[in-house]
C-alpha cells in the first residue's frame, strides 16, 4: 500500500462513521476498470434549501463512497453523509446528502467528494481513486426572511436551451442573480427515456446557470409520468417527504405542490394498463386536506399552489376534470393566494371567478415565441407576479396585497 494511500485511509477513519469498516489493500483490478476514471457526471445541484437545512445532489460515473465537505467561514471543517436504516450510503452513483443544523442567515461554502468503490465483497471494501469538485457556496434564509424571488418554467419538453436563454433575457447577468430559486413546474421532459436526458436537459443546463448556488423544485408533469424511465425519475430529485406532492415555507409564503398526474383516464391504451392516477390523487386530496389545517399553513401570510395541469381552464380531459374534482373544492375553502400552471401552452391569466376564488396563471408553451418566464417577488406585505414572454413583452401580472 502506497504512503499517500496510507494516509487517505487513516484521516478518512479518523473522520466519519466508518471506522469499523474493513478496507482491503489494492488487489489487482481489471485492466479497463483501471483506464475508465470515475467523474462527477452532473452536480452539484441543491434542492430542498431551508433556514438550516439544505440537500445537495450529484452524480458519479461509477459507484462511490460520498460526502460533503462544508463549512461558515474560511475552512471546509464539517463532512456530512447520507444514511439510511443505520448504514452510511456507498456502492451508489445517485448522491442525495441533506445538512442540517445550519446557521440561518449565513453564507456556506461546500464541496463534494467520492472515492470509487472498486470492489464490495461482504464485509470487504477495496477503494479507488478519490475526486472532489471545487468549492461552491449558497446562503441560508433568514429564520424571519420577509421577502425573497423566485422564477417559474414550464413546459420546455426537452429544450435545455430555454433555461440560460429565458433567465439571461430577462433579469439573469453573470454573477446578478435575480431570484433565490428556480420552479420546474412540469413537463420538463416530453417523456422520461434515460439517465443521459435528464442530465443533458436539466441537471447540466441547471448546473451551468446557478444551482450549484441556488437550489431549484421540480414539480412533475404529465409528460414525465411517459417513459420507460419514469418510474426512476424520483431518484434524480429531493422533496420534504420524499414524494412530488408536498408543501414548504419560503419566507411568507406557504407553497403547496401537487402532482396532476396524467390528463387521460387510467385506461387509456397510451399507459398499457400501468397507470392508477385516479387512485394517485385521491391520496394528495387526503393528503392536502390535512395540510390546509396546518398551523404552517394557516399562519402563512400567502399561499400558493404548483400544480401543472390546473384543475381550472384546462379543457375538459379527465385529468384536468378529476384534478377540479378532488382538488377544487379543498383549494377553495383553504384561502389559497395564487396558482401557477402550465400544460396548455397558452399563456393566460385568470380572475377569481365562480368556479375558482383564487387568481390562477398559466404559462406558455415550448416553441419560441410562446415560452414565457414566471417571476414572483413576494414580501410580507405583497405579491408581485409577471409572466415574460420570451420576447420581452410582459402578458400576465398579478400585484396581491396581504389579506388582514
Amino acid at each position: 500500500m502506497s504512503t499517500n494511500r496510507r494516509k487517505f485511509l487513516e484521516k478518512f477513519t479518523q473522520l466519519s462513521a466508518l471506522t469499523t469498516l474493513p478496507v482491503l489493500a489494492s488487489e489487482a483490478a481489471p485492466q479497463a476498470v483501471l483506464e475508465e476514471k470515475n467523474r462527477f457526471v452532473a452536480g452539484p445541484y441543491l434542492q430542498n434549501l431551508l433556514s438550516d437545512e439544505i440537500t445537495i445532489m450529484w452524480i458519479t460515473h461509477k459507484n462511490s463512497l460520498s460526502w460533503v465537505e462544508y463549512g461558515e467561514g474560511a475552512y471546509l471543517s464539517k463532512k456530512a453523509f447520507a444514511y439510511q436504516d443505520g448504514l452510511v450510503e456507498a456502492n451508489n452513483r445517485i448522491n442525495k446528502i441533506t445538512i442540517s443544523g445550519l446557521t440561518a442567515g449565513a453564507n456556506h461554502k461546500y464541496r463534494i467528494v467520492s472515492t470509487e468503490i472498486l470492489g464490495y465483497t461482504g464485509s470487504k471494501v477495496q477503494f479507488g481513486e478519490t475526486i472532489m469538485s471545487g468549492i461552491y457556496s449558497f446562503k441560508t434564509p433568514a429564520a424571519n426572511e420577509e421577502e425573497f424571488k423566485m422564477v417559474v418554467f414550464n413546459d420546455i419538453h426537452d429544450r435545455p436551451q430555454t433555461i440560460p436563454q429565458l433567465l439571461y433575457r430577462h433579469g439573469f447577468s453573470g454573477n446578478t442573480r435575480d431570484f433565490d430559486f428556480v420552479v420546474f413546474n412540469g413537463d420538463t421532459f416530453e417523456t422520461t427515456n434515460n439517465e443521459t436526458q435528464i442530465i443533458e436537459h436539466l441537471l447540466k443546463p441547471c448546473g451551468d446557470v446557478f444551482s450549484t448556488e441556488r437550489p431549484f423544485v421540480f414539480v412533475q408533469g404529465n409528460h414525465e409520468v411517459r417513459g420507460a424511465f419514469s418510474r426512476q425519475l424520483p431518484q434524480y430529485f429531493a422533496s420534504p417527504n420524499h414524494k412530488f406532492y408536498y408543501a414548504f415555507t419560503r419566507g411568507p409564503v406557504r407553497f403547496v405542490v401537487l402532482d396532476a398526474g396524467e390528463d387521460k383516464t387510467d385506461d387509456n391504451w397510451e399507459y398499457g394498463g400501468l397507470s392508477a392516477f385516479d387512485r394517485y390523487r385521491e391520496i394528495q386530496k387526503k393528503w392536502l386536506e390535512q395540510e390546509v389545517e396546518t398551523p404552517e399553513f394557516k399562519k402563512a401570510p400567502f399561499r400558493i399552489v404548483l400544480i401543472h395541469i390546473s384543475p381550472f381552464h384546462s379543457g375538459d380531459w379527465h385529468g384536468p376534470m378529476h384534478c377540479q374534482k378532488v382538488f377544487g373544492p379543498v383549494l377553495n375553502k383553504a384561502k389559497i393566494d395564487l396558482q401557477i400552471s402550465g400544460h396548455t401552452h397558452r399563456y393566460a391569466t385568470h380572475e377569481p371567478d365562480s368556479s375558482h376564488n383564487y387568481p390562477i396563471v398559466i404559462g406558455g408553451g415550448p416553441v419560441e415565441g410562446n415560452r414565457t418566464l414566471i417571476k414572483l417577488h413576494a414580501t410580507s406585505k405583497e405579491l408581485n407576479l409577471q409572466m415574460i414572454r420570451d420576447d420581452g413583452e410582459v402578458v400576465g401580472k398579478f400585484n396581491l396585497k396581504r389579506k388582514t
